[in-house]
C-alpha cells in the first residue's frame, strides 16, 4: 500500500521523539503489504477500529492514534491525523 504522506508522521514525531520508531515500524508492515480489505487489515493490525469511513490505529502500545482513511481498491492510505491518546480523547479530530 501507498501511504499519503509520511511526512505526518515524521512531523508528528519530531514533537513526539519516542514515537518515531512505533510510526515507522506501523509505515513498514502498511507499506509492505497489500490489504484487500477490512478483515486482512485487522488481522495484521489487531489494535485498530472503524469510526465511520475512518480507520483508527493504536500505535506504541496505546500511546498513539493515527487516524487514517484507506481505499482498499486503489491500496492507498491517506494520514487524516496522528495523535497522543489524550489529544484522540478530546474528540476534535472528528470535525
Amino acid at each position: 500500500m501507498k501511504i499519503i504522506s509520511n511526512s505526518a508522521l515524521r512531523a508528528f514525531a519530531a514533537q513526539h521523539p519516542q514515537a518515531d520508531e512505533p510510526l515507522q515500524g506501523w509505515r513498514r508492515v502498511i507499506e509492505k503489504n497489500r490489504f484487500g480489505h477490512w478483515a486482512e487489515l485487522k488481522a495484521t493490525f489487531n489494535a485498530i477500529d472503524k469510526v465511520g469511513e475512518l480507520t483508527v490505529f493504536d500505535i506504541g502500545g496505546n500511546k498513539y492514534r493515527l487516524i487514517a482513511y484507506i481505499r482498499f481498491e486503489k491500496q492507498i492510505v491517506y494520514i487524516k491525523a496522528v495523535l497522543t491518546h489524550r489529544d484522540y480523547d478530546k474528540g476534535a479530530w472528528k470535525s
